[in-house]
């Protein structure tokens, strides 16, 4: 048992870090608590007083504000569903013996590593241009007219850019879950007769919950700051600005970074609701 002595090194020891990390935290939250309340244009003027809530308000009733947050909840939405789902098949795959099993899991993994302006702009030039794209290619080779994916289906594309970014994340945890699950319990079961499905349905997917679980609360908070993807291919036109591109928009484009700021503070506001309410719907899993 560790004696009073070694705890308070130990707290001592990781003191530093804890106060890095607050310091890393509080200190950029409190500067956007700041210039909320305060009217701030760098380009005209500087420093024009304090405006109190003003700033809440105008950014509370812009026309673009719920327009923003459903748009960031559909691209959410969207990912989630498509990683997870494709992510236990492409687990349930990998996990079956084949030839040359680990390069196709390094293969499967590898976007992952991609950065966000980069994949965005592999999907933009070489798959979705209406000219020269494979999918133009291939809507030709059937007599279809291509498509403008990034003008008339903008959040679909966007959706479909961010999920293969994110896929080999949820496979990796998901491959991970069922390589932990208990052989013996699933031959167990197929000597009783169960089917493939039934195996998968009341064995496989309840022992994954867990994993789920971790893959739905890191993706969400990552996927509420989506910017890079939105920047490379729309720019936020055709529907597709999120809140976070609508507060790069005031304190960037427009010069006011009081405005900004309280656009900062939704999105926290925004980003703890929706975690609160994941941990109270799925968050139960991780103590079963």
């Amino acid at each position: 048992m560790a004696t009073q002595q070694s705890r308070t090194a130990a707290r001592f020891m990781m003191a530093p870090a804890v106060v890095l990390l607050l310091g890393w935290m509080l200190v950029p939250l409190c500067m956007t608590l700041y210039f909320s309340f305060k009217k701030y244009l760098p380009l005209r003027g500087g420093d024009l007083g304090w405006v109190g809530f003003d700033n809440y308000v105008r950014f509370f009733s812009s026309s673009s504000f719920w327009p923003s947050i459903s748009t960031t909840l559909i691209i959410v939405g969207g990912v989630l569903a498509i990683t997870i789902a494709l992510g236990v098949l492409l687990a349930l795959l990998l996990d079956q013996p084949m030839w040359g099993q680990g390069f196709v899991r390094i293969l499967v993994i590898a976007p992952f590593f991609v950065m966000p302006t980069v994949s965005a702009l592999i999907w933009k030039n070489m798959f979705m241009d209406p000219n020269y794209g494979l999918f133009a290619y291939l809507w030709e080779f059937f007599g279809a007219e291509p498509i403008q994916w990034l003008s008339q289906a903008s959040l679909q594309s966007i959706v479909m850019i961010v999920s293969w970014q994110w896929l080999p994340f949820s496979t990796l945890i998901l491959l991970t879950a069922i390589q932990s699950l208990d052989t013996e319990q699933l031959e167990a079961s197929e000597m009783d007769g169960a089917t493939a499905l039934k195996r998968f349905w009341f064995i496989i997917l309840p022992h994954l919950g867990r994993a789920m679980t971790v893959v739905l609360l890191i993706q969400t908070i990552f996927l509420l700051s989506i910017f890079a993807e939105i920047f490379v291919t729309t720019g936020g036109a055709f529907g597709s600005k999120t809140l976070t591109y609508l507060i790069y928009q005031r304190v960037l484009e427009s010069q006011n970074v009081g405005l900004g700021s309280a656009g900062g503070v939704y999105a926290i506001i925004l980003a703890n609701i929706v975690a609160i309410f994941l941990m109270r719907i799925v968050g139960k899993n991780l103590d079963s």
